[in-house]
C-alpha cells in the first residue's frame, strides 16, 4: 500500500464524518415533520401528492398497517415495472427499436423471466442486471420504470428506518407513523432536490443526458464502434444517492459516461454514504441521547476501515505468481504496480478497492472494477460486506434498520452474560423482539446457502451458451473455488439487495431469473416485517429507567459487542461457503494455481 492510497481512504472516511451530523439534523426535521428550509419551495408539491392520492397526513398507521402499505407500493410497483419492460416495444422514447422487429441484432430479448427478475430487482433496492442495458432498455423503459423504481425502492427502505426509530423512541403508543407520509417527505425533500443538483454536477463532470439516437463512428484503427447515448445524468444522481446501483451501461461506473472524472467517483461515493451515516446521528437525536447514534456509526466506522483497508492491500499485493517480466513464476513477493485486472485504470488499486468497499457496504452494487477479477481475499471483502446484511452503513434505511437489529441481538447476548433483563436506549429485549430479529438475520442466510447449493450443483442450472473451462456447472466461467464463488456472490447480492457481481456468471436464464427473484423477494420482506413488527413492539412500551445493572449501550464497549456480534454471526454463518470459494482460493493462489 502506498502512501497516498492510504490517505485517500482516510480523506474520504472524514468527509462522510463531517457531513454525518448535518445531514441527520435535516433528515430529522423532515421526518418529524417540522419546517426546512426547503417548505417554500416543495410544501406545495408535498400537500399536491397529499391530495392526488388521498393522503391524510395526520393519520398514523399501527405497525401492521405500515407492513401492508410497504406490501403494497411493493406489489404496484413490481406489476408496473413488469408491464412497462414487457411493452417497451409500444412506447415512446425507443430510438434503437428495442423489443421490436427493427431492433438492432445485438439486442437482447425482453423475456418474461428476464423482466420478472428485473422488475424485482429494481423493486427491492437491488437493481441486479442480468442483461446489457445499452442493448435491452429502451429511455422510457429507463426513466419511468427504473429510475422511478430507483427513488421509491429507496424511500421505502428509509421509511422503514424511520418506523423502527420511532419503535425506539416513543413509549406507550399505538402507530409507527404512515409509510406514505414518510415516503413523500424522503421523495420531496431529500431525493428530489439533492439528485437534481447531482444529476446538474455529474453533466458539468462529463456524463450525459439527452434522448438522441445511438451513434456510429470511426475508430483510429478503422474499424466503426457504437456509442450509446440516452438520458444517463439524471438517473445516475439517485442510482449512488439511493444506493441502487443499477448502471445505466454495462460498464456501470467505470464508464466514462457515468463517472467521467476523478471528482464524480469521489462525490458518487460520498452519495452512496450520505444518507446512511446520517441515519446513526437520527436515530440518537431521536432517542434523545445522540452517543447512542455515534456508537452505531462507531461500529459501522470501524468496520468500512479495516475492509477497505485489508481489500486494498490485497489488491495492491496482487498475485504472488506473477514475476516482473510476467513470463517467470515466483511464490514470494508481491505482483509489481498490483493487481489491475478489471481495473479501470484511471482510478488505480486505491480507488477502487475503496469503491468496491463502500459499494458493498451500502446496498449500492455500482462498480468501477470488477468483483470478478479481484485477488480472492481483496474479493473476499464485498462478499462478507454483503453477507453482514450490509450494516455497514448500508443502503439508505436498510443500513440502520439491519443494525439496530444486531444491536437488539448483541444487547440479548450482553444481558445474558451479566444476568440482567436486556435493554436498549429505555426498552427492554424481551422475547418477541429477540425471535423477530432471528428470523430476519435466518432469513437471508437461508436464501443465500441453499440457493447456492442447489445451483452448484443441479444440472439444469447450466446454460447451452455456456463454453467456459472445466465443468459446465451454473454458467459460471470459471472452474473450481473462484466458479463456486461466482455462484455465492450472485445470491448473497440478490439476498442483500446489491446487485454487483463476480461477473464471470450468466444469470440471464430462466433458472435464475426465478431463483434469483425469490431469493430478493424473501430476504427483503422478511428483513422488512420483523423489523417492523419490533418497532411496534417497542412503540407500545414504556421506558425502563436506567440504573446501575443497566448495559450501556452509548459507549466503546458496547461498540466492540456490536461489532463482535456482527462479525461472529456472519463468520459461523457463512465460514463454511467462504472455505469453499475465496478462502481455499487464496492458499491455492499462494501455491501457484489460479482459476
Amino acid at each position: 500500500m502506498t502512501a497516498l492510497g492510504i490517505a485517500q481512504i482516510v480523506i474520504f472516511f472524514l468527509i462522510v464524518l463531517a457531513i454525518t451530523k448535518p445531514v441527520g439534523v435535516f433528515m430529522t426535521r423532515v421526518f418529524e415533520g417540522q419546517r426546512t428550509f426547503l417548505h417554500a419551495i416543495l410544501r406545495p408539491l408535498e400537500r399536491l401528492i397529499y391530495r392526488l392520492g388521498g393522503i391524510r397526513e395526520d393519520e398514523e398507521q399501527s405497525w401492521t398497517r405500515y407492513a401492508a402499505s410497504v406490501i403494497s407500493i411493493s406489489v404496484f410497483s413490481l406489476l408496473a415495472t413488469y408491464a412497462l419492460q414487457r411493452l417497451q416495444g409500444w412506447l415512446p422514447f425507443n430510438p434503437q427499436h428495442f423489443s421490436t422487429p427493427q431492433a438492432p441484432q445485438n439486442a437482447t430479448p425482453m423475456t418474461p423471466d428476464l423482466a420478472f427478475q428485473t422488475a424485482v430487482s429494481f423493486m427491492t433496492n437491488t437493481n441486479w442486471q442480468s442483461y446489457v442495458p445499452e442493448t435491452t432498455m429502451s429511455y422510457f423503459v429507463q426513466m419511468a420504470a427504473l429510475a422511478v423504481q430507483n427513488f421509491i425502492s429507496a424511500a421505502v427502505g428509509i421509511a422503514v428506518a424511520v418506523a423502527l426509530i420511532r419503535g425506539f423512541a416513543r413509549h406507550s403508543a399505538k402507530a409507527i407513523g404512515n409509510l406514505w407520509v414518510d415516503v413523500t417527505r424522503c421523495t420531496v425533500y431529500i431525493f428530489l432536490p439533492i439528485s437534481v443538483l447531482a444529476a446538474l454536477f455529474f453533466v458539468w463532470q462529463g456524463s450525459i443526458q439527452n434522448f438522441k439516437p445511438y451513434e456510429t463512428v470511426q475508430t483510429l484503427e478503422g474499424s466503426t464502434q457504437v456509442i450509446a447515448q440516452g438520458p444517463l445524468a439524471s438517473q445516475l444522481a439517485i442510482k449512488m444517492l439511493g444506493t441502487n446501483g443499477g448502471g445505466f451501461t454495462n460498464a456501470n461506473s467505470s464508464h466514462p459516461y457515468e463517472n467521467p472524472t476523478p471528482l464524480s467517483n469521489l462525490i458518487q461515493m460520498v452519495l452512496i454514504f450520505c444518507l446512511g451515516a446520517g441515519l446513526t446521528y437520527m436515530f440518537g437525536k431521536m432517542v434523545g441521547d445522540t452517543r447512542q447514534g455515534w456508537a452505531l456509526f462507531a461500529a459501522m466506522g470501524v468496520m468500512f476501515l479495516a475492509g477497505a483497508f485489508i481489500c486494498y492491500w490485497a489488491e495492491q499485493a496482487g498475485n504472488p505468481t506473477i514475476a516482473s517480466l510476467g513470463v517467470e513464476r515466483s511464490y514470494t513477493g508481491t505482483q509489481p504496480g498490483g493487481n489491475m485486472e478489471g481495473k479501470e485504470v484511471r482510478f488505480g488499486n486505491p480507488m477502487t478497492a475503496l469503491f468496491a468497499t463502500v459499494t458493498t457496504d451500502a446496498s449500492c452494487g455500482a462498480v468501477i472494477g470488477m468483483h470478478d477479477s479481484f485477488t480472492p481475499i481483496g474479493g473476499l471483502i464485498p462478499l462478507f460486506n454483503i453477507q453482514t446484511d450490509e450494516v455497514i452503513f448500508g443502503g439508505v434505511g436498510a443500513g440502520l434498520y439491519s443494525m439496530l437489529i444486531y444491536a437488539v441481538i448483541a444487547v440479548f447476548i450482553g444481558g445474558l452474560m451479566v444476568g440482567r433483563t436486556p435493554e436498549y436506549v429505555g426498552k427492554k429485549i424481551e422475547q418477541k423482539e429477540v425471535k423477530m430479529a432471528i428470523i430476519a438475520v435466518l432469513a437471508t442466510a437461508f436464501c443465500i446457502l441453499v440457493f447456492t447449493g442447489i445451483s452448484s450443483v443441479i444440472p439444469f442450472a447450466k446454460d447451452s451458451y455456456w463454453n467456459g473451462p472445466g465443468p459446465a456447472t451454473a454458467n459460471t466461467n470459471n472452474a473450481g473455488p473462484h466458479g463456486f464463488a461466482e455462484i455465492l456472490y450472485a445470491y448473497t447480492s440478490g439476498a442483500g439487495n446489491n446487485g454487483s457481481a463476480f461477473a464471470g456468471i450468466n444469470a440471464n436464464t430462466p433458472w435464475y431469473a426465478l431463483t434469483m427473484g425469490i431469493d430478493m423477494l424473501i430476504a427483503r420482506f422478511f428483513f422488512i416485517i420483523p423489523a417492523l413488527a419490533i418497532a411496534g413492539s417497542l412503540a407500545a412500551k414504556k421506558l425502563v429507567p436506567v440504573t446501575s445493572g443497566t448495559l450501556p449501550t452509548n459507549n466503546s464497549l458496547f461498540v466492540i459487542l456490536l461489532i463482535g456480534t456482527v462479525v461472529i454471526v456472519g463468520a459461523l454463518t457463512y465460514f463454511p461457503a467462504l472455505s469453499l470459494g475465496p478462502i481455499v482460493e487464496h492458499f491455492q493462489m499462494l501455491n501457484g494455481k489460479v482459476f
